[in-house]
Formats: C-alpha cells, structure tokens, sequence
C-alpha cells in the first residue's frame, strides 16, 4: 500500500528526516498527525529515515460527533452553499448566502480542455508568460506538491521570476502571499494559497480609470489559473476567490487534460472519440459551456459518494457514541462525584441480576436450579 498507493509530495512529503501527511484539502503539512496500522512505518521505510514507535490511540471520535458535543453551533465560510445538504441532515443547520459587499467583478472563464499533460501544462506557462510580460498578477493553483514543482521547473527554462507556496515551503507563506499581488508577479501555490487572507494588488493592478479591462482585452486584477479541477467544488471556488475581493477586478480560468484524475472519473474517453471524429490536432483546445458544465456535474457526483462515506462512517460512530456517553458519564461521576457507593450499589444489583437470570430458571424447579454455578460466580 504504502509503495503503490502512497506518493511522495502528493500524499505526503519528508520534511527534516520526517514523513509528513499532507491535507489534501488545504495542501499543509499535518504535524503531530501520523497514518496507524503500521502505514506510517511502511513511509518511512520506503523513503529511508528513521522508523518511530507506533503511536497508541487512547481514544476516538468522529468530528461529526464532536461538533455535536457542543450546544450550539454555527460558522463562517464563503463556500459552504455547495455542502448546505450535508450541514442540513448532519447538523440540523442552515446555510444562508449573503450577497458580498460590493459587486464581483471577476470574470470567470470557461476552462480550456488539452488531450495530454503535457499539452495542458506547455499552455499554461504560455498563458503565465502571456500575463507576465502584460504586467498581471498570476497566481497559479495546483493540487499537490508534484505539480507545483513541475510547474516551477518549466518557468524556470523560460527565465520567468516566481515564487512557489507549498507544504515544503510554507514557514514563508505571509511573505510570498504579501508580493503576490505586486505588478508581473507568479505565485504557484497548491489549495493552501493565501486562505482566509486578501492578496493585496500592487499600484496600477486594479486598472484605475478604466472599465476593468486593458487594450487588448485582459482584465486587470489578480489572475487565476488553476491547473486541474479538485473533486470538491468548494476547493475550485476557494481558487477562484483568491481574486477580485473587495470589488476589485480579476480573472480565473481552469486548465484541464483528459489525463487528469476527475476526468478519467467523467469518462474522457468519450471526449477522446469526439476529438478524433473533429480531427483536433497535438495542442488543439476544447472549450464549451456544455463541457463545463458536465465536469460540475462530475464533481458533484464524486461529492455525493464521498458524503455517502461518510454518511455511514457517521452512523457506526452513532452506536459507538452511546457507549462512550455511558462510560464518559460513569468516568466523571467516579472522578468528580462526593461518593461512588450508589453507582457500586447500582453495578452489583446489576451483575447479580444476570447472575440470577443465567443460573436460576424461573420456569424450571427448584431442583434442577444451578446453585452450585451460581455460589462459584458469586
């Protein structure tokens, strides 16, 4: 499992002798977090650096249940709409929209679909360059750290000036977050990108004194190029509200191959047949509504199994809940109660009422009771 399914700076990376897991949700190193049943050991294994000790889990618990624990609860986030079902029959909560405070003027593009990899990528560092020497703010969002390195690799043989954010470098994020909206900057970032914060656009960014737009079309503002599209829509319109916050302008588009992992999910080998009938040529693009639409869709299918997951996971901790709500009530009453002598009282009428029940038959006479059985348990 841990040399097939488990791969270095995607799932995980080594970090000062250390296998580190990595979110891949946020794309930040998760210290002090470590896989059980010997999978972290098989890490460490497999990438040479010195195996730790199994850790011993005293107890568990899932978040679903530990929110619960709370008597009220609420949040705040700019991309819960997408989950509003899931808050509903988990939490009984509901998600209102509030309109934004000033009106969005980021344009959100239809997403650019390439046949390869490497198509995709060559397009995006013709983009990036594109932006660069117009003076743009890029920032570019990937989903692992493999990525963004490929990526980095790339700009550096076009002699393009960049700064990369990922789980290996992220004790600079508030320093490459504070330039990535200077004029002409690249950022490439994977999900963790300037979360929660408003990436500052450097003087003449916004286009002041003009509709939002240069000559040639471009919008000013920040611009976002997202290199694949994540399973989650949350995550895709986290990326894209990185730019034009506050009323500013901006600009997002996704970059897409049938070689990446949601669309081989979506069926990119029909695509493949359409591309072929049409006699698309190497590098040739496809770009649609419809086609972006029915990869919304496939993210939305993938959502639902995920919840469905866990959906059930949630239902086998419901009965293991109420075990641990029995012996958590039991452990405070013993360590905070003035007296345990009525819940010992209560225990032994307990265990003695089973006793009786199993060695002494009601329906059965006297003599053919188990006395004996009964003295030795007792």
């Amino acid at each position: 499992k841990a040399y097939s399914l488990f791969e270095k700076d995607v799932e995980y990376v080594v970090e000062n002798g250390k296998v580190l897991i990595v979110d891949e949700f946020t794309g930040r190193t998760m210290y002090g977090r470590r896989f059980s049943d010997g999978l972290h050991q098989a890490l460490e294994a497999k990438e040479n650096v010195k195996i730790e000790g199994e850790t011993q889990t005293l107890a568990t618990i899932t978040l679903q249940n530990y929110f619960r624990l709370y008597d009220k609860l609420a949040g705040m986030t700019g991309t819960a709409e997408t989950e509003a079902k899931e808050f509903w029959d988990i939490y009984k909560l509901d998600v209102v929209v509030i309109p934004t405070n000033k009106p969005v003027r980021r344009v959100d593009a239809e997403d650019m679909i390439y046949r390869t990899l490497r198509e995709k990528y060559n397009a995006v560092i013709e983009e990036i360059e594109h932006l660069h020497k117009l003076g743009r703010p890029v920032l570019v969002g990937t989903v692992s750290v493999e990525v963004s390195e490929t990526l980095s690799r790339m700009l550096k043989r076009r002699r393009i000036p960049h700064s990369v954010l990922n789980a290996k470098y992220h004790k600079q994020e508030s320093e490459i977050i504070s330039q990535a909206g200077q004029p002409g900057s690249v950022t490439i970032a994977t999900n963790m990108a300037g979360r929660g914060t408003d990436i500052k656009l450097g003087k003449g960014v916004r286009g002041e004194g003009t509709d939002g737009f240069g000559e040639d079309g471009t919008p000013f503002g920040l611009q976002i190029i997202g290199t694949s599209r994540h399973e989650a829509r949350r995550i895709d319109r986290q990326l894209r509200g990185r730019s034009g916050r506050q009323g500013d302008p901006g600009f997002s588009r996704f970059y897409l191959s049938l070689e990446d992992e949601l669309m081989r999910l979506f069926g990119s080998d029909r695509l493949i047949k359409v591309m072929d009938r049409l006699g698309a040529e190497d590098g040739e693009v496809i770009t649609h509504s419809m086609v972006t639409k029915a990869i919304e869709k496939a993210q939305k299918r993938v959502e639902e199994q995920n919840y469905s997951i866990r959906k059930h996971l949630l239902e086998y901790d419901d009965v293991m809940n109420k075990q641990r709500d029995g012996i958590y009530t039991r452990r405070r009453k013993a360590l905070m109660g003035q007296t345990t002598r009525e819940d010992l009282v209560a225990m032994l009428e307990d265990f003695l009422d089973v006793q009786f029940t199993t060695f002494i038959d009601s329906k059965k006479s006297d003599d053919e009771w188990d006395l004996e059985g009964l003295s030795d348990v007792v």
